[in-house]
């Protein structure tokens, strides 16, 4: 491979990143009071109210978000990413 292909793949494969970067932080719930899930956060959920998602008839991952009550009965909200398989089988 010359340099010449080599540099333009690699640029193709950071605007690709970048691309599925903006697409993730467009589609979010856009909440101010929802909390945004980390591997590893402590979540003190005692019930959980309602479960949301974006998902559609899409495969692949949406964004969810959980209401919940705490183990002091406050109201949280939680946004996490997590899996649609609803779009991934033809019928």
């Amino acid at each position: 491979m010359n340099l010449k292909a080599f540099a333009s793949v690699s640029l193709f494969a950071v605007f690709s990143f970048g691309a599925i970067a903006a697409q993730a932080a467009t589609t979010a719930m856009n909440d101010a009071s929802v909390m945004q899930y980390r591997y590893g956060d402590h979540l003190d959920v005692k019930k959980v109210l309602s479960v949301q998602d974006d998902q559609g008839n899409t495969c692949g991952l949406v964004n969810t978000r959980m209401d919940y009550l705490d183990s002091k009965g406050q109201h949280q909200r939680v946004e996490y990413r997590s899996y649609a398989t609803g779009g991934c089988h033809d019928n």
